[in-house]
């Protein structure tokens, strides 16, 4: 299997936005960086204090030219409701990814084994992917836990634009 690897073309990865509008990764043109955010979805507490959290710090992340959208395979319903519930209206949320789309981009799948939980979710992925739309960091995570703490990840995202810093991991093995 072929994981998204810094220094190279990011996966496709295309998904409607409850907005009513579609998102295309191809299509995006920030002025550094477009974040993706990869969540369980409506089930998920751990999900719901990091979407809060990347939504105070969106400010922060636009002022460094850095794009954001967050999405899950949760259903457009369970989607709508997580962005009601979570009060996170200053968010782009995706939603209906599709299982082949989130292998593409080495995402751990989980079944549902508690109340509330679709069938089959995705686990936490973050990838930061470069104007040129070729991946510059990931983080991928089994577990809700253990995801970039985001305040220390946007003071981070200035270094990068600050110091030119390269990506780093691009090495095949």
């Amino acid at each position: 299997m072929n994981k998204p690897t810094p220094k190279h073309k990011a996966p496709e990865l295309k998904f409607p936005l409850i907005n009513g509008s579609p998102w295309d990764l191809k299509a995006q043109q920030p002025e550094n960086f477009t974040l993706v955010i990869f969540y369980r979805g409506l089930h998920c507490p751990i999900c719901k204090k990091y979407l809060e959290e990347l939504q105070k710090l969106k400010p922060e992340f636009n002022e460094q030219g850095v794009n954001i959208v967050a999405v899950s395979m949760d259903s457009e319903k369970r989607a709508r409701l997580s962005k009601q519930k979570w009060e996170i209206d200053q968010l782009d949320i995706g939603y209906n990814l599709d299982k082949e789309t989130a292998k593409a981009w080495s995402l751990y799948l989980s079944k549902g084994v508690k109340d509330g939980e679709p069938e089959i979710f995705s686990e936490p992925g973050l990838f930061l992917i470069d104007s040129k739309n070729e991946i510059y960091y990931s983080a991928l995570n089994s577990n809700p836990w253990g995801r970039p703490y985001l305040p220390t990840f946007v003071k981070s995202v200035n270094y990068i634009i600050n110091n030119d810093y390269p990506a780093r991991g691009e090495m095949a093995y």
